[in-house]
């Protein structure tokens, strides 16, 4: 195992473990449970610059971060290198120690528009936006993926064009856009791009536990591994990754249920929560039943009851509340 604390662009870290910004799941409660859990950075689900641009306030609600929460990251996403700029010298992202540009999404609603994985069919661009976004100042980073489609092998032409535009880091998820995230990684084409460049190399992609942490690793060389769904299923990976002690849901789940419920409300908090412990119930004897319970809950209260009869503590006695 490799972990290690990293510095990227005069930015220390703990470690190398971090949280993926993951579209819809990485709020401020989430990220928090996370870095609590050891991950070493915890990204903000990435945002639109047109619609911050124009004011969206769902975009305002992606960028919440707390007080505690430091050193801050956010992944951001467009084809305009001008707003993208703008973007990252706003008030909006002051805050942010690191900017990450999306470049790997895979849907079809965002590669339609010219943006996320779009990027790497127009490496011209590409290399503009990221060139225009490190004007700002701040700190980018690069998020791609090996290729578009299966046979492609871009991962370390596209990292050299990173690094010459000015990006201090890039994440590589090993698997073509076509893949979605299903499939082998192609750690091959993670670690050419490793040799490719200087600048810190995130490997991105199956990485479920320990093991598969290691195989990273091992196998590319890469300075740091970033989690996305495993996450979504059992936060306490990393604590498994960095050797720490793993907290049950019994304890994580009712504080992350209260945090929710105070910053976003009721109905958002009900909703969420539902999905959360639903993926919290993978590989659980009667998941598909107790899943089936979940989602017949219309306040929190009832999410809790829940959640205390499926992972702790008397049976219908919600958790206590802290």
């Amino acid at each position: 195992m490799r972990v290690h604390e990293l510095e990227i662009a005069g930015l220390k870290l703990e470690n190398n473990v971090f949280l993926a910004p993951m579209a819809g799941y990485t709020n401020y409660p989430f990220r928090k449970m996370c870095r609590g859990l050891g991950a070493g950075l915890a990204f903000n689900e990435m945002v639109s610059c047109k619609g911050l641009a124009f004011g969206s306030e769902d975009s305002k609600r992606i960028l919440y971060t707390g007080e505690d929460e430091s050193p801050k990251a956010v992944q951001i996403f467009g084809s305009v290198p001008v707003l993208m700029r703008a973007t990252c010298e706003s008030e909006e992202l002051s805050k942010f120690d690191l900017i990450d540009i999306n470049m790997g999404c895979p849907m079809p609603k965002i590669v339609r528009n010219g943006e996320g994985n779009a990027l790497m069919e127009n490496p011209k661009l590409a290399e503009q936006i990221i060139s225009e976004c490190c004007k700002s100042g701040k700190r980018i980073a690069v998020k791609f993926r090996v290729g578009v489609k299966e046979g492609d092998r871009r991962a370390a032409e596209f990292a050299k064009l990173c690094e010459g535009a000015g990006a201090c880091m890039i994440t590589v998820h090993g698997r073509t856009r076509d893949k979605i995230y299903a499939g082998p990684v192609d750690f091959e084409q993670i670690r050419e791009a490793k040799e490719a460049v200087k600048i810190p190399v995130i490997g991105n992609g199956g990485v479920w536990n320990d093991k598969d942490a290691r195989k990273m690793f091992d196998r590319t060389g890469v300075d740091g591994v970033m989690i996305a769904r495993a996450a979504l299923y059992r936060p306490q990976v990393f604590a498994e990754i960095l050797e720490r002690e793993e907290t049950p849901f019994s304890e994580l789940f009712p504080v992350q249920l209260k945090e929710t419920k105070e910053l976003y409300g009721e109905h958002f908090a009900c909703v969420f929560m539902r999905k959360m412990a639903a993926f919290y119930l993978k590989g659980r004897r009667g998941a598909a039943e107790w899943k089936r319970k979940l989602f017949t809950a219309e306040t929190t209260e009832e999410v809790e009851k829940y959640a205390a009869e499926i992972f702790g503590g008397s049976e219908g006695t919600p958790f206590e509340t802290r």
